[in-house]
């Protein structure tokens, strides 16, 4: 597959289909490759790409610090994995797109569309993350990498992740840089030379911007109150995916739709049904 080098981070990605471009920030938490598409829980059974680039341009990638892509050692932040999405459609040489985030990917999809509503001709959320379980949940993953690098050093989360291969949401100890430490050597000499406490600082940072709250991460409320492009929120439900995340959503976003439809509702006769209605007459 071809990469692309944004903002100094190369970054996998593919296109699959013709017709109006649709950019996808791919599910899976912190391993939000291309594969999740057609590997991963309800998307495995609905199979949005083979449906969709039947008539859009699916443009898939693997998120900064997952799969095959790069990463930097930063404050982390939806907007920072926005960037990434907006990025990769300049290479492209695209104006305007349809978006459509998937779990995790919801929340730079909703970022995106706040910060560069002029590239954003619509929104699909598909299961969007998000409850009080899921931000302690992640609270705790966090504690867990920061406890590992307080007990054993940096260099320990280096071989850690070189010799296992496994992402942060496999393994926690290994941290949001775990892919990349364990494909990039020069990266992982650099990552080992950090100050410990600036380190740990930083990770502590990315934690409370990513996980601010117990509704769905992304966007402020305010801005999303102003958000115009039209949108598709379709829930979850379990202790990721709560509900109560996409309803939140539903009442934040003027302009949109919400599909009513139990996660056992959402099959691949009536998933990509909807979503291709939605993108031909909503969107």
């Amino acid at each position: 597959m071809p990469f692309a080098t944004i903002d100094g981070i190369p970054t996998r990605y593919d296109v699959v289909g013709s017709g109006p471009p649709l950019l996808m920030f791919s599910p899976g938490g912190f391993d939000a490759t291309i594969e999740k598409w057609t590997t991963q829980g309800i998307y495995a059974q609905v199979k949005p790409v083979e449906h969709l680039s039947k008539r859009f341009s699916c443009i898939v990638f693997d998120r900064r610090e997952c799969g095959e892509s790069g990463g930097r050692v930063e404050p982390l932040s939806w907007m920072r994995y926005a960037m990434q999405g907006r990025g990769l459609l300049e290479h492209l040489k695209i104006d305007r797109a349809h978006v459509m985030g998937a779990c995790m990917g919801c929340s730079p999809a909703m970022a995106m569309a706040v910060a560069y509503p002029s590239a954003v001709s619509s929104v699909i959320l598909y299961w969007p993350v998000g409850g009080a379980h899921y931000r302690m949940n992640s609270y705790t993953r966090f504690a867990d990498h920061l406890k590992f690098v307080q007990e054993q050093g940096l260099a320990a989360v280096v071989s850690l992740a070189e010799s296992e291969g496994k992402p942060f949401n496999q393994d926690t100890r290994g941290g949001p840089w775990a892919s990349v430490l364990h494909r990039d050597k020069d990266f992982a000499k650099a990552y080992a030379r950090q100050k410990v406490e600036v380190y740990k600082s930083l990770v502590s940072a990315s934690r409370d911007t990513l996980f601010d709250r117990d509704t769905a991460p992304g966007a402020r409320p305010e801005d999303l109150l102003k958000l115009n492009a039209p949108t598709l929120i379709v829930p979850g439900r379990d202790k990721t995916h709560a509900t109560s995340a996409a309803r939140y959503l539903e009442e934040c976003i003027p302009n949109s739709q919400y599909w009513d439809a139990l996660p056992e509702q959402q099959t691949v006769e009536t998933a990509p049904a909807r979503l291709l209605d939605f993108l031909a007459n909503g969107g």
